[in-house]
């Protein structure tokens, strides 16, 4: 991917309080609420869990390429894992009254509740009948496949980053 295209692909960062943790979610194209009707949103969204330690900005350069390569067409979305990430002091932190984002994750910080809180997100901040693409790397895989067993409500396809052979 050339390095200049790449530059001018703006990157959006937000902090949300998911779960009782706070998340850096990076979104590379559309990064409005998508829950918003009058918006004229995507009809897929390419949604990449890191693996560990869950620094969402290793993942900045292949988002961008990965927008790039559908013709901006569709959003990619980086979630950092709870608590990865802290927000700079200036940095305002969403917060959401409803929904599975409101309860706290019991063990949040823990492998089970990071599953948790990558549902919670999905279910607040995806709608139902978007299409995921869930790309997982290392952990980031295992978390994607209980994302798939635990939510058949979301219409979701998986792909895995791992070493070329």
């Amino acid at each position: 991917m050339d390095s200049e295209t790449q530059e001018e692909i703006p990157v959006h960062e937000e902090f949300i309080l998911c779960g009782g943790g706070e998340t850096q979610v990076l979104k590379c194209g559309p990064w409005t609420d998508f829950n918003d009707l009058s918006v004229d949103r995507p009809k897929l969204l390419i949604f990449i869990i890191p693996g560990n330690p869950g620094l969402s900005s290793f993942y900045v350069p292949f988002a961008k390429d990965l927008y790039c390569l559908t013709k901006k067409r569709f959003p990619v979305w980086i979630i950092s894992h709870a608590g990865h990430v802290l927000p700079p002091k200036d940095k305002k932190i969403v917060t959401t009254s409803e929904g599975p984002n409101a309860q706290e994750i019991k063990d949040i910080y823990g492998l089970s509740g990071q599953i948790e809180h990558k549902l919670a997100f999905l279910r607040t901040h995806v709608p139902k009948e978007m299409k995921l693409v869930l790309i997982g790397h290392s952990i980031g895989c295992y978390i994607s496949l209980q994302i798939l067993k635990r939510a058949p409500e979301l219409p979701l396809m998986l792909s895995t980053l791992g070493a070329k052979k």
